[in-house]
Order: structure tokens, then C-alpha cells, then sequence
């Protein structure tokens, strides 16, 4: 059988075209459409371009500030990287990257992947902490679109939540460890504080049973004590446009709260695994305004995209499927954020033992 793996991520506009970003932003809302009633397809899709149209201008400024989005060539180089480690551990795979809003597109890779023969896709969204906006979603448009696609029937399995992978958190920790290094900071000095940062996500997710804000606690906890950090703080980077109720508390909230009792914070962008206008500028820019204002100089953690143990670390998620082996064995369960079979993550609770 010739197999793919298919890694999925969000994607960002490499240009800052405002025609490209309006089409990317409308993608976005129209994926989360479900968040407001709308009576038709029609009706969502004015929605998410009126709402596109009103979160325009500020991303603009956000794209030109920093000359486009790096994710897309990050993204590819991941890719790359993996197809080499998975070639010389013996394995003939190809590697595909496809993203929910911008090319290459989710819905334009089954015809790829029938024209190049390809009878097994595995999916493997490249999101450390599993959430319903982006792990799930991906997952879903990848597979709707390969039921879509005429004549072609692919065996599929897929991967949602790997954050507790040892050697994700290893190089999480040794990344954070290596900044404040560099930077001489000691983040048990009393006049430092430490921040989790991570995406925020709806209300409204959380409340239909999904655990995102525990898998973002968990792994806090993890990095942070394998770190050596004993205090710390986590806030969520929102984006709220619907009136809606998102995580709690926000990343700025949060910092501003710091300004009274220390000089210097240390910010941590825990949900990415790509540098994007979340970390380049709503961190580096937006939120080094916001400390400064309250007398605090910000620290932020490089997202370690490039870290040569990434490829490792998803070639050891995807061998079992390769190898033909139980994916139980790597403590790979069913997933409940995603309860479909042939869906394994490693934050599935354990079923209970018999007495």
C-alpha cells in the first residue's frame, strides 16, 4: 500500500495581498460559523465576510508590520525534515501539508493524494494541545473531503492530541530553559514573573465537553516543573468578534496585572509550534506595549519550530501505523475529543479496571 501522512495546520497569508487575507479570514469564520444560528449556507457565509471585513484592517497592519506570516515556510520545512527522518528509519511514505485556510488547502489534497496512488492517509495535525477550532476541525475537513472526492477510498486514521509526548515536553522545557539562559534570568527571581500563554478558544467548545483548558493546566504544570519554575501564570490570547464568551483570563489581563509587583515578565507562547502573527506580534509587539505600560520588560520564548527533535518526535507518533503495530502499545487510545474510529490521541482517559 503506498501511505501519506498528511500534516495539518492552521495557515497564515506569507504576503500581506488584502485580497488573500479578506478570502483567509473568511475561511476562518465561515469554519466556526456554528458558533452563531444561521438559517442557510448563504446566510453564514455574509456573516463570516461581514466579519472578515471588520477584522480586516487591524490584521493588515498586523501582516505588514511583520511582512507576512513565516508559518507556511516553517510548515513546509517540517514536512521535509519528517520525510527524511521517516526515510531513513526504513519507511516508504510520503509527506503532505495542508492547511484549513490558506493553500495548499485541506479540500484541494484528496486530489493529490488519489493522483499520486495514495492508499492509506494518515492525519496529523501539527497543534501541540488538541482544540476543537483547529486539531478536531482539521481532522474532520481532511476526511469529508476524501469522502467527497469521486471513486476514492483511502483507509484513514488520524492523530489529535500528542502535548504529552515526553520529548514534545522535553523540548518545550529546554527551550524555555535555553532563553532564560541566554538572557540570564532566573524565573524564581522575585522580581520575574512567568507567563503560559496559549490560544484561547470559545466558551461555548469547553461547555460541549471539550478539554482544551485542562490540556493547556496539565501541561503548564509539566514544563513548569520540569523548567524549575515555581510560580507561574496562564493567560489565554482571545479573539473575540461575535459577542461570544471566550477563555479566561487574557494573556493581557493577565500581564498588566503584573505590573506592580515585578520588573520583568518571561511570556511563553505554549500553543504553537510555528512563529505566526500571534507570537510576532501579538506578543513581541502588542503585548511589549502593554507591559511596558505597566513598567514591566518582556521576555518571550522563541517557539522552537525548528528544533532538531521535531521530526523525530512526529516520526515516533505515526510508527506505529507504519510498522503495523498496535498504536495501544505507545499508549495511543481512542480519542474522545474526536470519537471516531481510527482517531488515537494519548489524552484519553484510561477506561476503568475491573475490581
Amino acid at each position: 500500500m503506498a501511505t501519506a501522512i498528511v500534516l495539518l495546520n492552521f495557515g497564515e497569508p506569507a504576503d500581506p495581498d488584502r485580497e488573500t487575507v479578506l478570502e483567509y479570514l473568511t475561511r476562518i469564520f465561515y469554519d466556526n460559523a456554528s458558533l452563531e444560528d444561521a438559517e442557510s449556507e448563504e446566510e453564514a457565509w455574509e456573516r463570516s465576510r461581514e466579519l472578515a471585513q471588520r477584522r480586516l484592517p487591524g490584521l493588515m497592519e498586523e501582516y505588514e508590520e511583520i511582512g507576512g506570516s513565516p508559518l507556511q515556510g516553517q510548515a513546509g520545512e517540517q514536512a521535509d525534515a519528517l520525510e527524511e527522518t521517516l526515510a531513513d528509519r526504513g519507511h516508504d511514505v510520503e509527506i503532505y501539508h495542508a492547511m484549513q485556510f490558506m493553500e495548499p488547502l485541506i479540500d484541494d489534497i484528496p486530489a493529490t493524494l488519489a493522483d499520486d496512488g495514495i492508499d492509506e492517509v494518515i492525519a496529523l495535525p501539527i497543534y501541540p494541545l488538541c482544540g476543537p477550532s483547529t486539531t478536531v476541525s482539521s481532522i474532520d475537513s481532511l476526511e469529508e473531503a476524501i469522502d467527497d472526492h469521486d471513486d476514492y477510498d483511502p483507509a484513514f486514521s488520524a492523530v489529535t492530541g500528542w502535548h504529552r509526548a515526553p520529548t514534545y515536553n522535553r523540548i518545550r522545557a529546554e527551550s524555555i530553559g535555553s532563553f532564560l539562559e541566554e538572557n540570564d534570568i532566573d524565573p524564581n527571581d522575585p522580581d520575574t514573573a512567568f507567563v503560559f500563554s496559549a490560544h484561547g478558544t470559545p466558551m461555548k467548545y469547553l461547555d460541549e465537553g471539550f478539554r482544551y483548558d485542562q490540556y493547556v493546566e496539565e501541561h503548564a504544570e509539566a514544563v513548569a516543573g520540569i523548567v524549575g519554575i515555581d510560580d507561574y501564570e496562564i493567560g489565554y490570547q482571545n479573539h473575540a468578534n461575535r459577542g461570544i464568551e471566550w477563555t479566561a483570563p487574557e494573556t493581557e489581563e493577565v500581564v498588566e496585572g503584573l505590573g506592580e509587583d515585578f520588573e520583568r515578565v518571561v511570556v511563553e507562547p505554549m500553543s504553537f509550534m510555528h512563529e505566526q502573527s500571534e507570537t510576532l506580534v501579538e506578543l513581541d509587539v502588542d503585548l511589549a506595549e502593554d507591559a511596558a505600560e505597566v513598567g514591566l520588560d518582556l521576555y518571550r520564548v522563541p517557539v522552537p519550530h525548528d528544533d532538531p527533535r521535531f521530526p523525530g518526535l512526529l516520526a515516533d507518533i505515526t510508527e506505529p501505523f507504519l510498522s503495523q503495530f498496535a498504536p495501544s502499545y505507545y499508549q495511543l487510545r481512542q480519542c474522545q475529543c474526536r470519537d471516531e474510529e481510527g482517531t488515537y490521541c494519548f489524552n484519553a482517559e484510561l477506561p476503568p479496571q475491573d475490581a
